[in-house]
């Protein structure tokens, strides 16, 4: 909005941009499915969002991070050492997300160094895995209402 704003893009520019640039959450889950299907809704919401996500994602960042600090004890001692570790960590997982789209994965990039400094200052990983959690069940509980209004699809 703020290129539309300042002139530097149209409202029709700005609209083909983010259709052409939609995350493909279907390759994630099925949005009919979580419209329409009560126990699929819930269970993408909590096993899917904490334990398929939330767990598994953190466990691997921390895994990474302690894969960097065994490589490289004496830069990851310094907390600014650390936040290096966070962003590299933050691009290979944002990468990862690439089967959603370019931004989609900038987007888990971007989560993926909050979760990462939340994982530094709290020197654990299970508010990171809440944090996650939350984002994860957040998002998937607004997918088909922000869908249908987006798209124009009521699935």
């Amino acid at each position: 909005m703020a290129l539309v704003a300042t002139g530097v893009m149209s409202m029709d520019s700005l609209g083909h941009f983010a259709s052409a640039n939609r995350p493909r959450v279907e390759a994630v889950v099925n949005v009919a499915a979580l419209r329409h299907n009560p126990a699929y809704f819930w269970l993408t919401l909590t096993l899917v969002s904490f334990v398929v996500a939330g767990l598994r994602e953190e466990l691997w960042r921390s895994a990474f991070l302690a894969g960097m600090q065994a490589l490289w004890p004496r830069q990851c001692a310094s907390r600014a050492g650390q936040i290096l570790a966070v962003v590299i960590c933050a691009v290979v997982f944002g990468f990862a997300h690439l089967a959603m789209g370019w931004l989609a994965a900038c987007m888990a990039g971007l989560l993926g160094v909050g979760l990462g400094l939340i994982m530094i200052f709290h020197r654990s990983i299970w508010p990171a895995v809440f944090a996650h959690g939350i984002f994860d069940a957040t998002t998937i509980a607004l997918l088909p209402w922000v869908l249908a209004r987006t798209t124009g699809v009521a699935s």
